[in-house]
């Protein structure tokens, strides 16, 4: 488990506290469209497939269509865009680690389903951190679990697959890590749970981001 040569991240739930700008985005979508509003509980169940996901998993089930998740989701975008650094932070540890990784001179990279605008803007203004590269969601096609930009960002970063450790918080990132086959890590203090993460294929869990430098 030890010496592997990179680390591709996810970015919410695994690097950064991204719930309460979330749900503050949700909710006044939500309010505005005369939708009922979502516990923090609930919005933290939806995340993970990208925004208009997250906004089709939040419409009453009852006004689902296409045309009100587009709507919902354009939206979203527009409220998330203004709000999405309000309360976001960094989990405790995680820049430590980052900067600890950064001495031992191990190219790191960031893969979101978050939209790549807005995943780029997050990494630029909350993590002070030189990654390799940054990658959001640019088509529903290439969005995790899909392996291929995983695959791109190890090119980029001129490691094998298998030299490459994949962080997340997810059972998709776990999916995802598999698929493109690196050594999935699963995080414990994201959105997702420990079961989750081992059915999906996590090779090993880590309840601290310190945990990470032993791979290392």
């Amino acid at each position: 488990m030890m010496g592997f040569k990179a680390v591709i991240f996810d970015l919410d739930g695994t690097l950064l506290d991204t719930l309460d700008d979330i749900t503050d985005a949700v909710n006044t979508v939500m309010e505005r469209l005369g939708f009922p509003i979502h516990e923090k509980v609930a919005v933290r169940s939806f995340v993970g497939s990208g925004l208009r996901s997250l906004m089709g998993k939040a419409i009453p089930e009852s006004e689902h269509s296409e045309s009100v998740v587009d709507l919902c989701f354009r939206e979203m975008m527009n409220v998330y865009s203004e709000n999405y650094k309000e309360k976001t932070k960094p989990y405790p540890g995680i820049l430590n680690m980052l900067n600890c990784l950064v001495e031992r001179k191990i190219p790191m990279s960031v893969f979101s389903n978050k939209a790549d605008e807005l995943t780029r803007k997050l990494v630029d203004s909350v993590l002070p951190i030189n990654f390799v590269s940054v990658q959001g969601m640019t088509t529903e096609a290439l969005k995790k679990p899909n392996p291929k930009v995983a695959l791109e960002l190890a090119r980029k970063m001129a490691i094998m697959p298998e030299e490459c450790v994949y962080v997340g918080d997810s059972g998709t990132d776990m999916v995802t890590a598999n698929n493109a086959g690196m050594y999935a890590i699963g995080v414990t203090w994201g959105f997702r749970d420990r079961d989750n993460l081992i059915r999906s294929g996590a090779k090993k869990l880590v309840d601290s981001p310190d945990e990470i430098l032993r791979f290392f």
